[in-house]
């Protein structure tokens, strides 16, 4: 008979004390998969989303991860508005009302304008122009743009829609059941604001795997028209700058859009709010973020500086952000909770020593039988080496299951917090210093670099397949003890003892 099944029945044997055991093995490992597949799935979609296809965010003085928090993850909220002039100064000649070039337009390649503030159920709408899908490559690394699933973009002004276009992220138009020709109207402020005029969806995107999935976006011109939305002025002829300027209804800063526009007379079949044909004055807008890319990564630096000289906004490096935020904050917080648990591992692997040592007063008539009947004694130290590592691996599996189960049924609620998609099939991602090695990259190379080689090395690294000899040597190793004792068992005492 296999000295495994002779293990297992000894196990058998002692139901309850092996269940308790392997149990305890479980409750450790289930606490190392979940931490190790939540943070790494979060960590990994992180630095994924990295590559955003601009460098610099420029928002209202306050703290600079907050504005990359809110800005490209959705997860915080406004620190303040920033002035519509200074988004002015990256615009070229023809899309300004004086003719005159903006004094950064020659210093950047693009600069896309974001305004946030209100909601669609439980996702951010964003108030944005063409340029964010036109201009923006969200993945560098692959050259990849943005795609849609269905339909178009939006566009600054339509006939049939005026300004209230949207493009729906993926995640949004799954969950909500969206599709093109739907309307969808935003709430102001939060979940349970005041609901705002409609928007006529026009795009859905194709998924990307970035917090844009689970984001609304909307034409820019139509946001600034809802209710709430126009910056107080304090009278017709003052403009933001607090000097007084010739303000009416036909401003020159509303032609370039306005005469595209048919005349408001025009009829329109639909809600009454898509005639809407004047754009909102400029003195009376504001902005959430600009999104910045420069021309060169030799003007960054320069450019930051003299934006946070000035009183206006604040100029922030997300990358920058990202990484410290990761380095400083969420590293110690991973290591310490994988120290607390790989502890509970520990005392768990201790449970199943202190559980087989015990037992050996009850076992020595048994061992000394198996070794009259010509067991040698490394035979019976196999043996009970066999039974621990049983239920260290058994217990472990259990614990490996429930972790992955638990993180399903929990995922939705880490979606909602960390805007990341979490499923009960996730593995943890490999080591970023492990898997990005010299030694690992020379042998992705030598087996051909393709991607089920990479899907392959990713599945091996992980963290969670390094469990299995971990918990393997942990039961050897507690193990041991139990089995030198029953290594050193004196058959003629055993055999003589009472029953």
């Amino acid at each position: 008979m296999p000295l495994w099944k002779i293990a297992w029945r000894s196990v058998r044997r002692r139901s309850l004390a092996s269940i308790l055991t392997a149990l305890s093995m479980a409750l450790g490992v289930m606490l190392v998969v979940a931490v190790l597949v939540i943070h790494g799935v979060v960590a990994e979609s992180f630095r994924n989303n990295s590559s955003l296809g601009y460098n610099v965010i420029l928002g209202a003085k306050g703290g600079d991860l907050q504005i990359v928090l809110n800005t490209v993850y959705y997860l915080s909220q406004p620190v303040e508005n920033i002035p519509y002039t200074v988004y002015e100064d990256f615009l070229p000649a023809d899309q300004r009302a004086d003719g005159q070039k903006g004094k950064w337009t020659d210093f950047v390649t693009f600069a896309v304008p974001v305004c946030m503030g209100d909601y669609f159920g439980q996702y951010r709408v964003v108030g944005t122009t063409p340029d964010f899908f036109d201009s923006i490559v969200f993945d560098e690394d692959e050259g990849r743009t943005y795609q849609f699933a269905e339909g178009r973009n939006l566009q600054t002004w339509n006939e049939e829609h005026g300004f209230f276009e949207a493009v729906v992220g993926a995640r949004v138009a799954q969950d909500r059941q969206l599709k093109v020709g739907d309307m969808i109207a935003p709430t102001h402020g939060s979940e349970s604001g005041d609901i705002h005029d409609e928007f006529f969806v026009v795009g859905i995107l194709e998924p990307t795997g970035a917090p844009n999935d689970r984001a609304v976006f909307v034409n820019m011109e139509g946001f600034y028209l809802l209710d709430g939305h126009a910056k107080p002025v304090k009278s017709a002829n003052e403009d933001t700058d607090g000097n007084l300027a010739d303000v009416s209804d036909n401003d020159d800063s509303n032609e370039p859009i306005a005469a595209t526009a048919a005349s408001p007379e025009t009829t329109h079949d639909g809600p009454s709010h898509l005639t809407k044909r004047t754009p909102l004055p400029v003195e009376q807008r504001e902005l959430t973020a600009i999104l910045v890319r420069t021309i060169s990564p030799v003007v960054t630096p320069r450019f930051i500086d003299i934006i946070n000289e000035g009183e206006v906004a604040r100029a922030v490096m997300p990358i920058k952000e990202i990484t410290s935020l990761f380095s400083i904050i969420v590293q110690p917080i991973q290591t310490t909770l994988l120290v607390i648990t790989a502890l509970i591992c520990v005392v768990s692997g201790i449970s199943i020593l202190v559980s087989i040592y015990n037992s050996m007063s009850d076992r020595h008539r048994e061992i000394a039988i198996m070794r009259s009947l010509g067991a040698a004694r490394r035979t019976v130290m196999v043996v009970v080496l066999w039974e621990a590592v049983i239920l260290a691996v058994g217990g472990g599996f259990i614990g490996w299951a429930t972790g992955h189960l638990g993180i399903g049924m929990f995922g939705n609620m880490i979606e909602r917090r960390t805007g990341v998609q979490v499923s009960a099939f996730d593995l943890a991602p490999p080591v970023p210093l492990l898997r990005y090695s010299q030694p690992i990259y020379n042998l992705e190379r030598t087996m051909g670099g393709s991607d089920a080689v990479r899907h392959m090395l990713d599945l091996l690294l992980s963290p969670e397949v390094m469990l299995v000899p971990a918990i393997v040597l942990l039961s050897i190793a507690v193990g041991f003890l139990p089995a030198i004792t029953a290594y050193k068992t004196d058959v003629a005492k055993a055999l003589s003892a009472s029953p």
